[in-house]
């Protein structure tokens, strides 16, 4: 399937996302003790339980690959600087989500290859699902059993041009960006969910567009951007180039815009991001 990683090690990688993804749910639903990181996001013991099992997993079927975790992610900026392939991880994406007791959390697993993104899965604990995929390898929706099938972006709107869109994040720039989305393509269908589902949404053509002008991190994005990637998707920074992921100080991302990469009004969305950019 790939010179990056083959069918058997693919087949691997799902069965670890299922395999941590699983190890949370004995927590969802039960009161879960909550605790604050240092920046006061939330961590839970499913968090830590499912980076145990990818944390090993990975270092088992990939001993010469390095692991950054979002759980295990102090590790010093001059030793990632050497790393040319390594595993970029979250254990539990959308940990609000699972602390509000929604189904819409998902184990994410990126492979990263000079700073950029070659596979990526994400896996949804609550339902068995998982989506792989990767720029040039295509992308493809699994439910627990059963076979793997292919997805891929839709270049039009079906009807309404429909944006995807945080539960719980925005700003005053996506607000705007908003806007003039409408004035280019009318009223606007929104599809509010949680997590790396995002992406997840654009790479199966359920939506048009994820723009994201508020903050996220290195491991909430990665994973999910190679499915997309995989399904004819795009990620690009408001200045119109490729989201990427090189070794920095900060694990924080730029704005984003994710997008089919092949969509006709691709030129006019940048233009309206740049401006805000």
């Amino acid at each position: 399937m790939s010179e990056v990683l083959n069918k058997e090690q693919i087949a691997a990688l799902v069965a670890l996302a299922r395999k941590a993804g699983a190890a949370t749910l004995p927590f969802w639903r039960a009161d879960v003790e909550v605790m604050n990181k240092a920046d006061a996001s939330p961590v839970t013991a499913a968090d830590m339980a499912a980076h145990h099992i990818l944390d090993a997993g990975l270092r088992e079927l990939f001993p010469d690959v390095p692991v950054l975790s979002e759980e295990a992610a102090d590790i010093a900026l001059s030793q990632r600087q050497q790393w040319q392939r390594w595993w970029l991880v979250d254990p539990l994406d959308g940990t609000k989500e699972f602390i509000s007791g929604s189904d819409e959390f998902t184990v994410n697993i990126a492979l990263i290859e000079r700073g950029r993104v070659v596979f990526g899965v994400v896996g949804i604990p609550a339902t068995g699902r998982c989506y792989y995929g990767g720029a040039g390898l295509g992308a493809f929706a699994c439910e627990e059993g059963g076979e793997p099938q292919a997805i891929q972006v839709r270049e039009a709107p079906a009807e309404a041009f429909t944006l995807v869109a945080s539960k719980r994040h925005s700003s005053p720039e996506q607000e705007r960006l908003l806007q003039g989305l409408a004035e280019r393509f009318g009223e606007l269908k929104l599809a509010n969910v949680g997590s790396s589902l995002k992406f997840c949404l654009l790479a199966e053509g359920k939506a048009d567009c994820y723009p994201r002008l508020a903050p996220t991190s290195q491991w909430d994005t990665a994973a999910a951007q190679g499915v997309l990637e995989g399904a004819g998707g795009e990620v690009l920074t408001l200045q119109g180039e490729a989201l990427t992921y090189e070794a920095r100080e900060s694990m924080l991302n730029p704005y984003f815009l994710a997008l089919p990469a092949s969509a006709a009004w691709r030129t006019d969305l940048i233009a309206l991001a740049r401006h805000l950019g």
